[in-house]
């Protein structure tokens, strides 16, 4: 007995091909490696669009005679940094996407694990959802105009309908996934509805939120631009619209680099708080 412990305590030895040398084990790039590679993809990418510019490049259906070169939108980036302009325009866009992403989160998960576990949810709720959920978020600025009394509720709604539903169908896919034989399990233990919902569902479905959520994020930036540019006075959307009728092709540039990094770092910032409230995840991941 007791060598049998030695021996299952032992270190174990590394493995071995049919040569008689260790085998490879797999090893992840390394971190520094990865960095070099997604730099230089950006780098490749500016020096494209600065030779593109610079030499005023004419395909026939694509045209570079008006674009700006990287070096004159870094001017005008410097410029709009040193303004009061930025704050106000970042702040504005910010309480509305979060204001209509917070709000599509709640009622996004709510109906989608109502929807995933329940068959009456489901045929009550899903058909009505699904119609609405093709409209772009174009064809709702005219609609929401009428049915809020001011352009920001407006606003805040169409960013709303933009995050919901990505949120809702990875909500909805997340609660189907949920294992039946847990959920039995859990009921044969005694557990009422609750908590199943608590203790099963909503972990088996959390990663399906955290990615809904993500890509919500990143649809309501995008709502949010197009509503700010049509009935907007503050905002990114509104500063690009802005530029483009004073003919300032610089600020177009800088308030599109904008929008895109705003978006992808709130993406970030979502799927890292998801990280942080699933350490099961992360566990699984590392394993």
């Amino acid at each position: 007995m007791s060598g049998a412990v030695i021996d299952a305590a032992a270190p174990a030895l590394p493995a071995r091909s049919g040569t008689g040398r260790p085998a490879r084990t797999f090893r992840p790039s390394l971190p520094v490696r990865r960095l070099a590679l997604r730099v230089g993809a950006l780098g490749l990418g500016l020096l494209a669009w600065h030779l593109a510019a610079s030499y005023r490049l004419d395909l026939g259906l694509v045209t570079f005679r008006n674009v700006p070169t990287p070096l004159d939108v870094a001017r005008a980036a410097a410029a709009l940094a040193q303004s009061p302009k930025l704050g106000v325009h970042v702040g504005a866009s910010l309480v509305r996407v979060l204001s209509g992403f917070l709000l599509a989160l709640t009622a996004g998960v709510a109906l989608g694990l109502a929807i995933g576990r329940s068959r009456t949810a489901r045929d009550l709720l899903l058909p009505p959802l699904e119609v609405l959920r093709p409209i772009p978020a174009v064809a709702w600025i005219p609609l929401a105009i009428l049915m809020f009394p001011s352009s920001e509720l407006s606003m805040i709604f169409i960013t709303f309908t933009g995050a919901l539903f990505p949120i809702l169908l990875n909500t909805v896919h997340g609660a189907e996934g949920a294992s039946p034989r847990l959920v039995a399990s859990v009921r044969s233990l005694g557990a009422g509805r609750s908590a199943i919902l608590r203790e099963v569902v909503i972990p088996a479905a959390a990663p399906s939120i955290v990615t809904g959520a993500a890509i919500g994020m990143g649809t309501a930036w995008f709502c949010l631009v197009t509503a700010e540019m049509i009935s907007g006075q503050y905002g990114i959307g509104y500063f690009t619209w802005e530029a483009y009728t004073l003919q300032n092709y610089d600020d177009i540039v800088v308030g599109m680099l904008l929008i895109g990094l705003l978006g992808m770092g709130s993406s970030a910032l979502v799927r890292a708080a998801g990280g942080l409230a699933m350490p099961w995840a992360r566990a699984g991941v590392r394993s």
